[in-house]
C-alpha cells in the first residue's frame, strides 16, 4: 500500500519542505532585517505579533503536515530499501524533521516565548532584542536551509 502511495507522498515531502523552507527564507531574508532596522521596542512588538499570527492552521499544516509526510516516506524507504533514491528519502526526511521540526521546538519557540515575556519597554529590552535577533535570525537560517536540502533531496529520490 505504502509503495503505490510513495511518488505521490515524495511530491507532497518535496512540495512542502519547499514552501516551509521558502517562509523562513523570506524572514531570513527581509522580514528580520526589517524588524531589525526599528527602535527596539517597536521589533519587539511586530515579532510578537508575527509570532502569535503565526499560529494559524494554515501555517501548522505546512509545517507539521510536512513532517507527518516525511515520516512515512523515512518509513516506505527504510521498508523499500534496496529500492533507488532509499537512501535520498530518509536523508531528505531526517533533514527536514531535525533541521526544521526539531530546531524549531528546541531553539526558535524557546526564543519566541521568552521574547513574548519581555516588556518591550524595558530598560533592557534593546540589548535582549539585539541577542535574539542574532540567535533566532542563525537558527532561522539552518531552517531554511534544512527545508530548501530537504527539497533537493526528494528531487534526487525521484530521478
Amino acid at each position: 500500500m505504502i509503495a503505490k502511495l510513495l511518488p505521490t507522498l515524495i511530491f507532497i515531502a518535496a512540495l512542502g519542505s519547499g514552501v516551509v523552507g521558502g517562509v523562513f527564507f523570506a524572514f531570513s531574508s527581509f522580514v528580520m532585517p526589517g524588524l531589525a532596522r526599528m527602535p527596539a521596542a517597536s521589533g519587539i512588538a511586530a515579532m510578537n505579533s508575527i509570532n502569535v499570527t503565526a499560529v494559524t492552521p494554515l501555517f501548522m499544516t505546512a509545517l507539521f503536515g510536512t513532517a507527518l509526510v516525511c515520516i512515512v516516506v523515512a518509513i516506505g524507504a527504510v521498508i523499500g530499501w534496496n529500492q533507488p533514491g532509499s537512501l535520498w528519502l530518509v536523508a531528505g526526511s531526517l533533514l527536514y524533521l531535525i533541521g526544521i521540526v526539531v530546531v524549531t521546538m528546541i531553539f526558535n519557540v524557546p526564543l519566541n516565548d521568552a521574547l513574548a515575556a519581555l516588556d518591550p519597554a524595558s530598560s533592557n529590552g534593546a540589548s535582549l532584542w539585539s541577542r535574539y535577533l542574532n540567535e533566532w535570525v542563525m537558527w532561522n537560517h539552518v531552517r531554511t536551509i534544512s527545508g530548501i536540502a530537504a527539497l533537493a533531496f526528494f528531487w534526487f529520490a525521484a530521478r
